[in-house]
């Protein structure tokens, strides 16, 4: 397979938006301990690379992110690009924040009943790199944020 040639600076931004828009689901990387974890997500919000993702306060994603929220999401499109969003997870704990993403979820809604409901975990991934990559193109361009 032939290397593809890297995405123009000018449109690298839009295409790794595009990359995700069509991936929807990505892979989120945690820490536990010394171990990484991966699992799939979905996230109930996104805004540019700031990606909102719910959890339950007893899952095992919760504990790791309150011991290291240093994490990692990975986008991987049908046509294998790659978006990968390098930051950290902070808790919203902010009411209209939470009420917007409530209000805009109703799987959400459905599953958690309430938005009291104390299972109920919202991080925001804040990105601190964004890297894109082209099925066989063996290299990351930095997308700028």
């Amino acid at each position: 397979m032939k290397a593809e040639p890297p995405v123009p600076k000018e449109e690298l931004r839009r295409v790794a938006l595009e990359t995700m828009a069509a991936a929807r689901f990505p892979m989120f990387a945690s820490v536990d301990h010394d171990q990484p974890r991966l699992r799939p997500v979905s996230p109930v919000k996104t805004e540019e690379f700031t990606v909102f993702v719910a959890s339950m306060r007893n899952s095992g994603k919760t504990g790791e992110l309150e011991l290291n929220n240093k994490v990692e999401l990975c986008y991987l499109s049908e046509g294998h690009d790659q978006v990968r969003i390098t930051g950290a997870a902070e808790l919203v704990t902010d009411p209209i924040i939470r009420q917007r993403i409530w209000d805009e979820n109703p799987l959400l809604r459905a599953f958690l009943k309430s938005i009291d409901n104390p299972e109920f975990m919202l991080y925001k991934v804040k990105p601190q790199r964004v890297r894109f990559m082209r099925e066989w193109a063996l290299e990351y361009q930095e997308v700028p944020l």
